[in-house]
């Protein structure tokens, strides 16, 4: 299967709205660019410019909101074979943006496809991260499992990170900062980006994940697919 088959959206977490420099965006440019010489369809969300209401709902108007523009960028993860979620580091965390995109994935989670299993099964997913502090591995950490908990699919290397100097100093797109020359950050942004296309093929080829043993329709019906105890309700 070819790769421009595939279409991946990426969501950048930053705090900056548009047309600010986003350094996170830098280096989600690396992952971004071998994507598209491999044909696949990338397209790019800043989450800051849109109007996303707080909640775990799929649509929050209606529950309080005047306004959400989550539904429309909801709808293009699903129109995508692979998520790529970008953050920035503050205290340590990702950004509240990002957080707040989780949320409203997680609200989406438990709607189900034709199969029984969540919605987002099938598609492969992974992250970026960068800051001037500390806490890449913290954020990723908390990024893949929440990725991979709601239904994605995680490749191996499914993330890439760049921190700098710890305290006040250059960010990653700024002159100097060593980032883009940083032979460790460029070799991950690489490997992830094939990991999640590898990931994706594999995962729309095969029609996407299996569903012997994990149709939730099946089991409120009563099915306990190979359950150890039969007579668990």
């Amino acid at each position: 299967m070819a790769h421009d088959r595939l279409s991946a959206l990426f969501i950048n977490c930053t705090l900056k709205p548009s047309p600010q420099t986003s350094n996170t965006d830098g280096l989600m440019d690396v992952v971004r660019a071998v994507m598209e010489t491999q044909g696949v369809t990338v397209e790019t969300v800043r989450a800051v410019d849109h109007d996303i209401a707080p909640g775990v709902q799929t649509d929050m108007r209606e529950h309080g909101f005047e306004r959400d523009d989550w539904p429309m960028i909801q709808q293009k993860v699903l129109d995508a074979d692979i998520l790529v979620i970008g953050t920035p580091i503050w205290c340590g965390e990702k950004s509240s943006v990002c957080t707040r995109v989780i949320e409203r994935l997680y609200g989406w989670s438990g709607e189900l496809n034709d199969k029984g299993q969540s919605i987002f099964y099938g598609r492969a997913a992974g992250c970026v991260v960068t800051g001037n502090e500390d806490g890449a591995k913290h954020c990723a950490m908390n990024l893949i499992y929440s990725l991979q908990h709601i239904g994605f699919c995680i490749p191996p290397q499914s993330d890439c990170a760049w921190v700098g100097e710890a305290g006040p100093g250059p960010s990653y797109c700024d002159d100097g900062s060593g980032g883009p020359e940083n032979d460790f950050t460029q070799r991950n942004a690489v490997f992830m980006a094939w990991n999640l296309m590898h990931m994706a093929k594999l995962l729309k080829a095969a029609g996407g994940f299996p569903n012997e043993g994990n149709d939730r329709r099946a089991w409120k019906a009563g099915a306990r697919f190979g359950h150890p105890n039969p007579e668990y309700r």
